[in-house]
């Protein structure tokens, strides 16, 4: 059961957004199934209908346990007193409604501090994400990316098989807020900023893909998609900056790209995070 009090937000809003936000574990359709066998109430009267809420009111949800812990599942990869390293899927953003921060959060109710991301991924990528456990380690580690004194590998499948097999690339990109897509460019433009990727192939496949390690040295949005991409090897699966013929083809819903290997380079002071200097966490 759960015992949610309505705030000012949420005065005379509809009880599914009220329960769709603050419970985000619950589908709409899971939503309205609770609501049609009466396992909601509001002040103490069990409800059917999707009313206008007051604040203050107090509502009740009977939900399975089952929703709950399928939703609040998280795969750890690692995890001590200070961090907290996840395997992300596809398709869920780092932060944001529903998001993982959401499930990492539900899973740490009781600590005084909810670990947060060091770090972004895109809703498609894959990969390890690494969390601070308290607010020390979390100052540690965002001044360590800034610094570069922690590397983060990415494998992507790419169309085509580069001529040059490992390059240090250098351009400049551009990021468009309203059409929510960045461009890039060989030459400096106003507004542009300037971006570094590294690629090692890995493998090479007689479809035409190859498999890549990839680096970046600045983490810009959508880099490493529009970056290949740019280079005449976009990823395959994505639907932004990739060939949509060839992605059919070959049959992935989502960009094949993976944040596989996080490494720690300490060469500046590193406090409590000391003992993690010179390791590598992989999957």
């Amino acid at each position: 059961m759960e015992k949610l009090i309505v705030n000012e937000k949420y005065n005379k809003k509809k009880l599914d957004k009220f329960i769709l936000d603050n419970l985000p574990y619950l589908s709409s359709g899971s939503f309205y199934k609770l609501l049609r066998k009466k396992d909601v109430k509001l002040n103490g009267k069990r409800i059917n209908q999707n009313i206008e809420l007051n604040i203050n009111d107090e509502i009740l949800v009977y939900t399975p346990n089952s929703l709950k812990r399928e939703y609040n599942k998280i795969d750890i990869v690692y995890e001590d007193e200070n961090i907290l390293i996840i395997n992300k899927p596809s398709n869920i953003e780092v932060t944001g409604n529903n998001s993982l921060t959401t499930k990492v959060h539900l899973n740490y109710i009781g600590s005084k501090f909810k670990p947060m991301p060091c770090h972004r991924l895109d809703r498609n990528t894959t990969g390890l994400v690494l969390y601070a456990k308290n607010q020390i380690a979390l100052d540690i580690l965002e001044q360590k990316f800034k610094n570069h004194e922690i590397e983060k590998h990415y494998k992507a499948l790419v169309y085509g098989i580069p001529k040059i097999k490992s390059a240090k690339l250098e351009a400049y990109l551009f990021k468009d807020r309203k059409k929510s897509t960045v461009y890039i460019s060989d030459t400096p433009k106003k507004g542009y900023q300037k971006i570094i990727t590294k690629y090692s192939v890995l493998e090479t496949y007689d479809n035409n893909t190859s498999l890549l390690d990839v680096e970046i040295e600045t983490g810009k949005t959508h880099q490493i998609r529009a970056h290949l991409a740019h280079i005449g090897h976009p990823i395959i699966g994505d639907g932004k900056y990739g060939i949509n013929q060839i992605n059919k083809q070959i049959g992935f819903k989502y960009q094949q790209l993976c944040h596989y290997k996080i490494q720690f380079i300490f060469n500046t002071d590193s406090g409590i995070l000391e003992y993690l200097n010179k390791k590598i966490f992989e999957i």
